[in-house]
């Protein structure tokens, strides 16, 4: 009897191992960073950042930086010398200027989001067809988003193979 059980182990592992290999192969992808990194998505967040409105605001925000990281080493290299009033009147200038630098970084980054959402919007029906293609052609049994997902090794993302798929059907459709 002791001398069966191995050789039952063994048949049942190999059963689990079928089973899984039958229900196909596991992939994580990032939608996200798919459609992002395609030609596309590329050329027109360039498009947005050409544009006047976003380019006045960078301006500003480069003007602002430098201003700020010039008020902080004046204030480090005068900190030992300065009043207590003076100490606290450069806290508060330079908390106003903090406030600025974030405000218009706040304004930028709102453009790229907005213009980020609008292109996986635009995208989403060829993310889902280059999808089908990949489940069926790569016998994949189950796919999950990459942000759900604890860990996974790079050899089951998918994103690079759907974003080159992206491009191809662009490519294609010119």
């Amino acid at each position: 009897m002791s001398k069966i059980i191995p050789y039952v182990l063994m048949l049942a592992a190999a059963l689990v191992s079928f089973q899984a290999s039958a229900q196909g192969r596991i992939a994580v992808v990032n939608l996200e960073v798919a459609i992002m990194q395609t030609d596309e998505a590329q050329a027109q967040m360039e498009s947005l950042r050409t544009q006047e409105d976003y380019q006045a605001d960078k301006t500003e925000f480069d003007q602002l930086r430098a201003e700020y990281d010039e008020l902080v080493a004046s204030i480090q290299k005068d900190m030992s010398v300065m009043s207590v009033d003076e100490q606290q009147a450069a806290r508060k200038k330079l908390a106003s200027k903090q406030a600025d630098l974030e405000h218009v970084a706040g304004k930028l980054q709102q453009a790229e989001q907005l213009a980020g959402q609008e292109i996986l919007q635009a995208m989403s029906p060829k993310v889902q067809e280059v999808l089908r293609e990949l489940i069926a052609t790569e016998g994949i049994g189950l796919l999950l988003q990459r942000n759900s997902v604890i860990h996974a090794d790079a050899g089951y993302s998918i994103t690079a193979k759907v974003t080159d798929k992206l491009n191809q059907m662009a490519v294609a459709s010119e």
